[in-house]
Formats: C-alpha cells, structure tokens, sequence
C-alpha cells in the first residue's frame, strides 16, 4: 500500500491484489485519480484498489469527501484501462453531485430558512454530542478541520482562553466566531 499527500491534496492509498504495482501505474493512478479535486473541493482521501482475476483487471476507488463516500468499480482486458473507466465513472459521480448540491443551494435563500425553522419550544434534537475542545491557534483549529474535511471546527483558542469556531465561508476563506458578553 502507498501513500501520498501534498497540503493541498486528498490522499490516495493504492492496494495492488494479485500484481506487482509498478512505480509507472501507482504514478498513473496518482494523477488521474488525483484530478478529481477539480470537481469536488472537500476530498479527504481516496482507496484505490487494483486486481487481476485471470484475464479481467479491476480497478475499484473509493472517494471519501466530507459527508459523502463515492465508490466505483471498473473491469477491463487492460489494467490501465480499467483505471481510466473508473476515473471517469468516478468523476461522473462528483460533478453529478456537484451540479445536484450547486443546484440546490440556489434556490435557498436566506430569509426563507428563517421563516422555515420552528419555535423554540418546537425545536428537537435527533444527536447531542459531547466534544473535547483542545487549546490551539485559530490557524491549527483550520488547519485540523480541514485536515479532517469539516466545515466548522470547535476549539479552545490559546489567545482568549474561550471556547471558539473557526469555519469555512463559501468564498473559501474562513470565518471565525468567538463569544461576547452582552
């Protein structure tokens, strides 16, 4: 199995069943799997698995983004082949699910979520959970949530000693939000 990651990019685990995985076709698989972050900007890794049974090579990736896992599965007569059927199924999958999220948030609009939610005394919990917050900068508190594919991340700024939350805007900068007293 290897492994590979830069800042910015998803790690890619390839596993090699039954083959010897060459330095050239862990490399092909690199890139083209690799250019899915085009499409989806929230990949945290991908599982890439090569097999050959007989004479059907298989190429099986699986991309886990943050609240959401892809999986496709390829065959071919040729094993690279069978990596580029299922980078471009893959790649099918993401901008699907991109035009399908895109499309939605359009149509939303803030004023009408506010008139959507329900009173207090209506509002129900299906999950409580119980955080540790650590002390850290707001820079590792982005960094960790990133690292992790969240949107938001809860912390114990070192600076103020208060609980904080940095998250991700839609502009892809980062937002911030501390606690004051009124």
């Amino acid at each position: 199995m290897t492994k590979t990651r830069t800042p910015t990019e998803m790690r890619i685990h390839v596993t090699a069943r039954h083959l010897h995985l060459t330095d050239a076709l862990r490399d092909y698989v690199n890139k083209k799997v690799g250019k899915a972050q085009k499409y989806f900007d929230h990949l945290i890794w991908a599982s890439v698995i090569l097999s050959v049974e007989k004479v059907t090579h298989k190429c099986e990736i699986v991309v886990h983004a943050s609240k959401h896992t892809f999986r496709v599965l390829a065959t071919s007569q040729d094993l690279y082949a069978a990596v580029d059927l299922a980078t471009d199924k893959m790649e099918g999958q993401l901008k699907k699910h991109k035009e399908r999220t895109r499309d939605h948030h359009k149509d939303v609009a803030l004023p009408d979520l506010v008139d959507e939610l329900p009173a207090a005394a209506e509002a129900r919990f299906s999950v409580i959970k119980q955080v540790p917050v650590w002390p850290m900068t707001k820079e590792e508190a982005a960094r960790q949530m990133e690292n992790l594919g969240y949107d938001f991340w809860l912390f114990l700024d070192q600076a103020t000693k208060q609980v904080s939350v940095v998250y991700r805007r839609l502009d892809n900068s980062y937002g911030l939000m501390q606690p004051v007293k009124r």
